[in-house]
């Protein structure tokens, strides 16, 4: 075989490199051993990959067959597709395609080594869900203690980590679930095998085996692939990263392009530490930095470049741009969610009447529960939006179980209110029991409510079912009764928690339901602006319906930092930038030091997706399932240089500095941004104050500038000084 190092030579360079830059052209053109390419945000990596292939392909160093391009989502499969035809002029028949559907394709035709047909079914997300609950069944496991979906996302974090039932050893993984996580995992691969189903999360391990087990497949692969080329490498897992090993042991030439700065996904099994070690994996590799960026501002990509610099898990590169001018980031420190919602509003009507379109202007937040205040301000201003990634809040599923409870509270007639609420979560109510009830209904001529009522005085339902019944009746009487005396937002808690519905999603322990929950208490939060139940749930409808009407194709755009991640726009608003908020409190207390560079790198994301003017804001009070708690600002805010933000519209943030030290100087960040006086000296303990929504108490206590007051009919409350009057 000639020295395929002596073709290259001889080769005449395609024009398909002439109009790269420098770095960009050093990636498509190396083309032996292992390459790694650092691409920054903005800086061209999809052309790099895709005038990769096509100089593969135009200077024959290999067939079309004999390249392997994994991406990770098929929207990115059919863009590299396309851009390959249209460098090439010619369809070709690449070996391209996301992870899971290249693994289906090579199962498929060793499906019988792995013990299953080649016609094996993948079932979806639900079917998972109900073989497993068929198992705990069989198996005599509480699967309210131990919901299935738990079991779910423990058995696909050890598919990520590419572990067969056999190989899970840890003490800790041994553990899980009380305990019965492993004997389920085995009994649920043995369930699959029988049914010749698999999972999405086997179509990477069942690889793994394939290719350990029968050295003679891998050999096939590995001296097929002439050139292996993956987008996205610091998004794989731990399954994927063993599998691209394997592929890649026999030619070398893997070409892996990703950002370091841009892993996000540890949730979802992401590992960054497969991009951190590709040297150590690959010792010959040769590494590219891409960081020329052809999106952003100057003063834009040096606070991403500051700000990122602050971690220790990274390769390192630095971002910058030919263009010389720009925008400073603009910096707005507000009083509370209230007002950021009022600023953004106006900044986005201010910049409309500039003749700056809606579609290239996004607000990206940490959390799902941020885009409620926002919704709502632009439906007042009549700004059309959409939610990418997600649905509006009021239209989220555990936001519409919630308004179902209240709506069976002031309307007990309410059948599709009843129908949503009365098995969620789960009271052993059936098909039989919900066919009972709406016979007994139509022979009453009454609701859903007063036949279960009914049912239940006569004694017709008994055992059990009668008690969970008993109880559903029992609470809902005492919670509409409890509105005559506490607030809405009270009232909205205890349902909540007494009904077992919060509970139930704290349970399931995936990182959907921790935003579930999230949003609930924002809607708790949101309740308590309302005096009555009514009020609240007019303005729920109202808000749907106006939602429904918005058909103009010109809308902001609203979504979290993950959802953003490959978006760009001209105008980019990063609202929520305090500590505990952005970064949030969770990822620090369950991961450390680990989560907090996670989070700094989702600033980094949100910062670069910004390519003309960006505007960051902080609040100095939110308010947490209807409490009110002071906040700092970001410590990500204090690692932006002073000279690259702009602070707009009142308070002060010390900026001289060319960059803050968070840790020392985040008290003096607080006290001189906002500064609101002391409740101390205006008032004092025992005196009596009225409130416009709570009336007349008496101060049980202050601190700082929050008053606990005891009110006659509301009951106690901790208030900022500002709302409540001396009488």
């Amino acid at each position: 075989m000639a020295d395929t190092s002596d073709v290259i030579v001889e080769l005449n360079t395609p024009d398909i490199t002439s109009s790269l830059n420098t770095e960009q052209r050093e990636a498509v053109e190396a083309t032996q051993g292992p390459v790694l390419v650092l691409a920054g945000a903005g800086t061209g990596k999809t052309r790099v990959l895709t005038t990769r292939i096509a100089y593969i392909l135009m200077n024959r160093l290999a067939y079309a067959g004999e390249i392997l391009a994994v991406t990770f989502t098929n929207k990115a499969a059919r863009e590299m597709a396309e851009r390959v035809n249209s460098i090439t002029g010619s369809a070709q028949s690449l070996w391209q395609g996301t992870f899971h559907s290249i693994g289906a394709r090579v199962i498929r035709r060793h499906a019988e080594k792995l013990g299953l047909t080649s016609s094996f079914t993948i079932l979806d997300t639900d079917d998972q869900i109900r073989l497993i609950k068929a198992i705990l069944a069989e198996q005599k496991i509480d699967d309210k203690a131990l919901p299935p979906k738990l079991f779910s996302a423990i058995i696909q974090s050890w598919k990520d980590q590419g572990l067969t039932p056999g190989q899970v050893s840890n003490p800790q993984d041994l553990q899980a679930a009380g305990g019965h996580a492993l004997n389920v995992y085995k009994l649920y691969q043995k369930r699959l095998a029988s049914l010749n189903a698999t999972d999405f999360g086997d179509l990477i391990l069942h690889m793994i085996t394939l290719f350990s087990n029968f050295p003679e497949v891998l050999r096939e692969y590995a001296s097929r692939f002439k050139y292996i080329l993956v987008d996205e490498y610091q998004d794989t897992n731990v399954a994927q990263y063993l599998w691209l090993r394997l592929l890649a042991s026999y030619h070398k030439n893997i070409c892996c392009v990703g950002d370091d700065d841009q892993s996000i996904y540890s949730w979802r099994g992401a590992e960054v530490g497969n991009i951190l070690r590709f040297e150590k994996d690959y010792p010959n590799a040769k590494v590219i930095r891409l960081e020329c960026n052809y999106r952003s501002t100057p003063h834009i990509l040096a606070a991403a470049s500051k700000v990122i610099a602050n971690n220790q898990g990274r390769l390192g590169k630095t971002l910058w741009t030919p263009v010389k001018d720009g925008e400073k980031i603009r910096l707005k420190s507000v009083w509370d969610e209230g007002e950021e919602a009022r600023f953004v509003g106006e900044e986005v009507e201010t910049l409309q009447r500039a003749k700056l379109s809606l579609k290239d202007m996004a607000i990206l937040v940490r959390a799902g529960f941020q885009t409620r205040a926002f919704e709502e301000r632009f439906l007042t201003l009549g700004l059309p939006y959409r939610v990418i990634g997600g649905l509006r809040f009021y239209e989220r599923a555990e936001i519409r179980d919630a308004v179902a409870y209240l709506r069976l509270l002031a309307v007990p007639q309410d059948d599709l209110a009843f129908e949503r609420v009365i098995n969620t979560p789960k009271r052993g109510i059936g098909q039989a029991t919900m066919q009972q009830l709406h016979t007994t209904a139509r022979n009453l001529n009454g609701s859903l409510y007063n036949a279960t009522t009914h049912l239940l005085k006569i004694g017709a339902i008994k055992g059990k079912l009668g008690q969970a019944l008993d109880k559903f009746i029992t609470s809902c009487e005492r919670w509409r009764a409890q509105l005559a005396t506490l607030s809405l937002a009270e009232v909205t808690e205890l349902v909540l928690e007494e009904s077992g519905y919060l509970q139930m999603w704290k349970q399931e322990k995936t990182p959907e339901a921790v935003g579930r929950v999230e949003n609930l208490k924002e809607l708790s939060r949101a309740i308590g602006e309302f005096e009555s139940i009514s009020s609240f749930l007019e303005h729920v409808s109202l808000v749907t319906e106006a939602s429904n009407a918005d058909n103009t194709s010109d809308m902001i755009s609203l979504m979290t930092l993950h959802a953003a991640k490959g978006l760009e726009f001209d105008t980019v608003f990063l609202p929520g930038w305090e500590e505990g908020v952005f970064p949030h409190q969770r990822a620090i207390d369950e991961s450390g030091a680990k989560g907090l560079e996670e989070e700094r790198r989702l600033a980094y994301v949100g910062i670069t997706r910004a390519r003309k003017k960006l505007y960051i804001s902080h609040a100095a009070n939110r308010r947490i399932y209807n409490q009110w708690q002071s906040s700092i600002p970001s410590r990500f805010i204090g690692e932006i240089p002073g000279e690259n933000i702009e602070q707009i519209g009142g308070g002060s943030v010390n900026m001289a500095k060319s960059a803050m030290n968070w840790a020392s100087d985040v008290a003096n960040i607080l006290s001189s941004r906002i500064s609101q006086p002391e409740a101390e000296g205006k008032f004092k303990k025992g005196q009596r104050v009225f409130h416009q929504k709570f009336g007349y108490g008496i101060i049980i206590n202050i601190s700082g500038n929050t008053l606990e007051i005891s009110f006659d009919k509301a009951g106690q409350k901790k208030l900022l000084a500002d709302f409540v009057e001396n009488i």
